[in-house]
């Protein structure tokens, strides 16, 4: 559009310059023609006509030939427009004339058109390749792997926790213990250390093996009394058909029968511990005077605590209480208390009495049968008579008698004591006499 407007703006202009050209051309012929006519007229032209004639020619001739140069000038500065290149013009007075609004609004959409093709040019591909998206940058699957294991981390991490708290919760250990603590006496270090068991094995609910204690103390110490507190609690918490008390004098008595003894012991605990692994819970299984069990009922119960064996069978408690070993937990504490220190807790003294009584009970028992190699032993220390004291007036208000304190101290002196050795005074049968002695008042 700017090239055919300058090519016409050019022919106008030299039209123009052709119109003056001619006009002024015809003025000054017209004008000599005058004063020619003049000097015809006159009979003796002068020589100022002359003079005058001849400065008329000259002056039309430089107006031509001025007039000549500036037409070939513009028909440069036209060429040199249509070219591209810019031409020289003669300086020109700036005027609103021939300017249109629409001149300039062309030129941006000129401009935006130009821009659009430049955008809209083709892309060519090489024959048979097609487009090609760019490459991706290739992402390393380690780091999904990574967020995988994070996530499993975490889930088992919180699935420990909630298994933690429900069975915590359901078994109410902080009930049991409390319970044992107050009608346990003498052996709050044996006590410790039961519920120590429970708590890390019931803290969750899968094991690769199941919980085996074995309480081992001398006549009267309380085995009997500790399983009878501990059938109850958990009979409150999972039910009576998850708790087994077996008596070993009571249901299998003779030696004969120790086999069919043993099949039927067998098939009552698959039972339960199926009937548990249905309902998710632990069941208990407390074998008392287990120092009577026959060969046969040994080798079944190893078979059933052994980790080998299906993933029921590994969610159970079995509690063995016995006199097995009682010799030597008399003999160590005889020996020993005149080097046990009186400011020293009940704690203290049965901590020192597990460190030390462990690895001999453990060669003890092992040469009677392997089963007590799988157990966790504990044993009870014999009783004092401050301890005999405390089990008569406990008996003594049950029964509903008035607790005399000089009646307690006499019955307490009719129990039979070993001999007192560095302040201690043991009991030969514990609180066994208690209640045969209160039932006599």
């Amino acid at each position: 559009m700017s090239d055919r407007d300058s090519s016409i703006s050019a022919s106008q202009t030299e039209g123009e310059l052709e119109g003056e050209l001619d006009e002024e051309l015809e003025g000054d012929t017209e004008m000599e023609e005058e004063r020619s006519e003049n000097e015809r007229a006159s009979p003796c032209p002068s020589l100022s006509n002359i003079s005058s004639t001849l400065r008329a020619v000259i002056r039309i001739k430089q107006k031509y030939q001025a007039m000549k140069k500036r037409r070939q000038e513009m028909a440069l500065g036209g060429q040199c427009a249509l070219m591209g290149a810019p031409g020289r013009t003669s300086p020109k007075i700036f005027t609103f004339d021939g300017f249109t609004p629409t001149a300039f609004s062309s030129q941006p959409s000129n401009v935006s058109q130009r821009k659009k093709k430049r955008k809209r040019k083709r892309v060519l591909f090489p024959e048979g390749g097609g487009r090609r998206a760019p490459p991706k940058q290739d992402h390393s699957r380690a780091k999904y792997c990574l967020y995988l294991l994070f996530a499993i981390v975490f889930l088992q991490v919180y699935n420990a926790i909630e298994n933690l708290d429900d069975h915590v919760l359901r078994y109410d250990l902080e009930g049991l213990e409390k319970t044992l603590r107050r009608e346990v006496f003498g052996q709050q270090g044996a006590v410790e250390s039961l519920l120590s068991h429970l708590k890390d094995y019931l803290s969750t609910y899968v094991h690769n093996k199941p919980l085996v204690v074995s309480l081992h103390g001398p006549t009267g110490v309380g085995k009997s009394h500790l399983g009878r507190l501990l059938a109850g609690h958990f009979r409150s918490v999972v039910g009576d058909t998850l708790v087994l008390q077996y008596y070993v004098l009571h249901h299998c008595p003779q030696e004969e029968n120790a086999p069919q003894c043993a099949n039927h012991l067998s098939a009552v605990i698959s039972e339960m511990v199926e009937r548990a692994e249905e309902e998710e819970k632990i069941p208990l299984f407390i074998f008392d005077e287990a120092e009577h069990m026959h060969h046969e009922i040994l080798d079944t119960m190893l078979q059933l605590v052994s980790s080998k064996q299906s993933n029921e069978y590994l969610n159970a408690i079995y509690l063995f209480l016995s006199n097995l070993g009682h010799a030597h937990i008399t003999k160590h504490m005889l020996h020993n208390s005149s080097s046990i220190s009186m400011a020293m807790t009940a704690s203290g003294r049965h901590s020192n009495l597990i460190k030390e009584l462990t690895p001999i009970l453990h060669n003890t028992l092992k040469k009677l049968h392997p089963l007590w190699t799988e157990a966790d032993i504990v044993p009870l220390g014999l009783l004092e008579k401050g301890h005999v004291m405390e089990c008569f007036l406990d008996e003594i208000t049950r029964e509903g008698f008035y607790p005399d304190h000089a009646n307690i101290e006499r019955l307490t002196g009719e129990i039979e004591y070993y001999p007192a050795v560095g302040g201690h005074e043991y009991s030969q049968t514990g609180c066994k006499q208690v209640v045969a002695k209160v039932n006599l008042l």
